[in-house]
């Protein structure tokens, strides 16, 4: 086979096996992601409840204001009573007194209300509170996993990233700069294995004359119909010699 194309070929599979690190980074990176969306979720809930609580808290407190002028109103109407000369002047004391209770009641029954709501939901901030502390100490432990996974990845990345850069040292610039061309659009698929006289690329036939070039692997032959770069792969029979 033509050195050129075995350069090729062998940088091809080269940045396979870089390109194949970043879904295995992914993946060691999961479950950590994962814990860590579901604490800041559980944060974000804690945060969006205490303010709630704020302006539960607040109406809460313009109820008892209110209660307070009431009660003050009630106590003035009592003071009043004393002093009405007229049975219509008694008649709208009585009404003003009728009008002042059932707000009286009303805003106990708010107050009771919005107490009751608070209670409930800072029973749910603890509860939150608590599933947060888990999943941190939780985290801990993942991550610890997650950062052994990641050197030994690294690790792995080094060495083949060694060898693609020994390899790059040997190979004639013209060529290089042509598999950079074609691997720009192509990926992972610059250069592709012929099968059933077929490109494993665009999955199209190729001519006789095109197999027969590939075959004979004496010059860099590509796809017809795609462009990419196409190789025989060895038979077992050739691997076994």
């Amino acid at each position: 086979m033509n050195k050129h194309l075995e350069q090729l070929i062998e940088l091809s599979m080269v940045d396979k096996e870089i390109d194949a690190f970043e879904p295995q980074i992914e993946e060691a990176n999961l479950q950590y992601d994962a814990l860590l969306a579901t604490k800041n979720g559980i944060i974000n809930e804690i945060n969006a409840l205490n303010q709630e609580i704020k302006d539960e808290q607040l109406k809460k407190h313009k109820n008892e204001l209110h209660l307070a002028e009431l009660s003050a109103k009630l106590e003035e109407n009592s003071r009043k009573s004393g002093e009405v000369k007229t049975e219509r002047e008694m008649k709208s004391l009585q009404l003003e007194e009728e009008i002042a209770k059932e707000q009286v009641s009303f805003a106990n029954e708010e107050i009771e209300r919005l107490e009751k709501l608070i209670d409930h939901k800072q029973g749910k901030i603890d509860e939150l509170e608590t599933k947060a502390h888990e999943i941190e100490g939780t985290l801990s432990t993942v991550k610890a996993d997650v950062d052994v996974k990641l050197a030994r990845i690294d690790e792995e990345r080094k060495e083949v990233f060694g060898r693609k850069e020994a390899l790059v040292g040997t190979m004639n610039q013209k060529g290089l700069s042509f598999y950079q061309k074609i691997r720009r659009w192509a990926k992972n698929t610059t250069a592709v294995p012929v099968r059933n006289q077929a490109c494993m690329g665009c999955y199209m036939a190729i001519s006789d004359k095109v197999y027969s070039d590939v075959i004979k692997g004496e010059e860099i032959t590509m796809c017809p119909h795609c462009g990419r770069i196409l190789f025989l792969e060895p038979t077992s029979d050739a691997i076994g010699a």
